[in-house]
């Protein structure tokens, strides 16, 4: 079955006020992952006791209607969020389908997914292990075949372009390390590059570096 396109803001609206979960897609054409999300919703509309409680599936177009991205924080794609009578229940960023299966389940029918009991390592021994992973580490939105946000994709090209070996980490697949990751390098935004630990910054400092010339010396130090 296809999802309910929402393309207006008054059609967001009236769908998202249900009574029942909405489980709504934000999505882009041009992300192949916003594809396999689709995919996952499909077949989960079709299950029967899902489909017994009534939830609702629908797909917007994030870029297309993006005062309602604005309001919902939605940066990146594809991101699923749940609602029930207008109100947020709950989100998924990234084309997690374990998670987003998990997250319908518990919401429509109450079955969620067992916790993972094993025990966290600290998150700034995390941190610090993260940064220190290679040489040089990108910490981006999405992977370096598969960005999901234009600073992203237009800092691979640069570093492509360079020819230094990097290492990435999609800061959309652990919550945990993305907000961690601000604080501890006290830098709000993302993409955030690091050279042996440090932290040279995100895309319009890469940017003046290579305009300057000084970009491919510092990777290579």
């Amino acid at each position: 079955m296809s999802l309910t396109n929402l393309n207006t803001v008054e059609h967001f609206a009236n769908f998202i006020s249900s009574p029942n979960l909405v489980v709504l897609h934000f999505s882009a054409e041009w992300a192949d992952q916003c594809g396999q999300v689709t995919d996952v919703l499909q077949e989960l509309a079709k299950l029967p006791d899902i489909k017994a409680t009534g939830t609702n599936f629908a797909v917007c177009d994030a870029e297309n209607l993006s005062e309602i991205s604005l309001k919902y924080k939605v940066d990146s794609v594809p991101t699923v969020i749940l609602f029930k009578n207008g109100e947020q229940v709950d989100r998924i960023d990234g084309a997690d389908a374990a998670q987003i299966t998990s997250r319908v389940k518990a919401h429509s029918v109450g079955k969620a997914a067992p916790m993972n009991d094993t025990p966290k390592q600290p998150l700034e021994e995390r941190l610090k292990s993260l940064i220190n992973r290679h040489k040089v580490m990108v910490f981006i939105k999405g992977t370096r075949d598969t960005p999901r946000c234009g600073f992203t994709r237009t800092l691979i090209q640069i570093l492509n372009g360079t020819g230094v070996q990097y290492d990435t980490f999609d800061i959309l697949s652990d919550e945990e390390v993305r907000q961690g990751l601000k604080e501890y390098s006290d830098w709000p935004t993302y993409p955030q590059l690091y050279v042996k630990g440090e932290l040279i910054g995100g895309l319009d400092i890469i940017k003046e570096m290579q305009a300057n010339g000084e970009l491919e010396s510092t990777l290579n130090a």
